[in-house]
């Protein structure tokens, strides 16, 4: 009995988490989307420019693409995120002062792009040869071929993954607290674990935990959706969509 009890106190005290609610929802929770999200369409745009570069012909535009990319993924997200959060705060300290929330975007999206980069680069080589081979017979040059025939199909077939980026993106926004937050800057773990330390119990930290469950539960079922979907769809859909492009194109240059 008192094994429940000290676990009731420890993790079920309703007033600490009565008491920390209203702020993980005005403070922790918003700044946990606006860091996810901000890493996640930075991630994306360098992400695509690392999977084009490192399927480039050229070695000299090849290689410092999968140079990046192993060390991104390579290093610990903490370790990243102090070395850019802490080395880079006296160069930026002029344009923003001391304020490590910028610094903790750029450590984020930098990890997130090479991951996102390697997603874009198995989505782009998954489309089959043919289709850019057909774009080129029909009259387009290498890069309209790729960006018109190829990276649509590829970045449609990587959905599910680039969703998962972001929920790892959403879990990994809680390591920005090791830059040291302005109060009005925290995240869900930063809240949860200051309300810890001053009720003394781990209750605000599984409301913490909690708050994070809803986020990510549902956009694991996305993917599951998507990736269903994406399974159930008709090949032939996929095969035809070069067509597609093509007649497009020269739809428009009939109305030029």
């Amino acid at each position: 009995m008192d094994i429940w009890s000290t676990l009731n106190d420890t993790f079920l005290d309703w007033g600490s988490m009565k008491e920390v609610l209203p702020e993980m929802l005005k403070v922790g929770l918003v700044n946990t989307l606006i860091l996810a999200a901000a890493s996640v369409v930075l991630g994306t745009l360098l992400g695509m420019v690392v999977a084009v570069l490192s399927l480039s012909r050229k070695r000299w535009l090849r290689w410092p693409a999968k140079i990046y990319t192993d060390i991104f993924r390579g290093l610990p997200a903490i370790l990243t995120i102090l070395l850019i959060g802490q080395g880079l705060s006296p160069i930026t300290r002029h344009w923003w002062g001391p304020n490590p929330y910028p610094l903790g975007i750029l450590a984020l999206s930098l990890i997130a792009a090479a991951y996102i980069g390697e997603i874009f680069r198995s989505g782009i080589q998954s489309v089959e040869k043919g289709q850019l081979e057909a774009a080129r017979a029909l009259g387009f040059s290498y890069t309209s071929g790729m960006r018109l025939v190829v990276i649509p199909q590829g970045v449609r077939r990587v959905l599910p993954a680039l969703v998962n980026q972001f929920i790892a993106l959403v879990k990994e926004s809680s390591l920005v607290y090791f830059l040291g937050l302005l109060a009005s800057q925290r995240e869900l773990f930063r809240i949860g674990q200051d309300a810890a330390a001053t009720n003394g119990n781990l209750s605000p930290l599984l409301l913490a935990g909690i708050f994070y469950l809803v986020i990510t539960v549902p956009l694991t079922h996305l993917v599951n959706y998507f990736d269903k979907r994406l399974r159930e769809g008709r090949p032939s859909d996929e095969s035809t969509s070069a067509d597609n492009v093509v007649r497009e194109e020269l739809a428009h240059a009939d109305h030029r």
